[in-house]
């Protein structure tokens, strides 16, 4: 399955890229609207490392503790 980024122009599509299908090839379109804000740098990162994002020093005992388990 590829992702495809596009713009829609009443009942087409047009698509950032090429989408290296041949013309008239059957798809399956799954629609889902766009936002076009973007987050403040790093507010990304912030949001993936739930319980994790205000607790660095936590983290970091959890990623050694998780290091040491994997020592032979």
């Amino acid at each position: 399955m590829n992702v495809f980024r596009g713009t829609v122009h009443g009942k087409t599509i047009e698509l950032e890229r090429e989408s290296g299908l041949p013309d008239g090839e059957s798809v399956t379109v799954v629609v889902q609207a766009g936002t076009r804000k973007r987050l403040p740098l790093g507010e990304g990162i912030r949001r993936s490392a739930g319980g994790w994002s205000d607790d660095a020093a936590g983290l970091d005992a959890f990623l050694e503790w998780n290091h040491e388990q994997r020592k032979p």
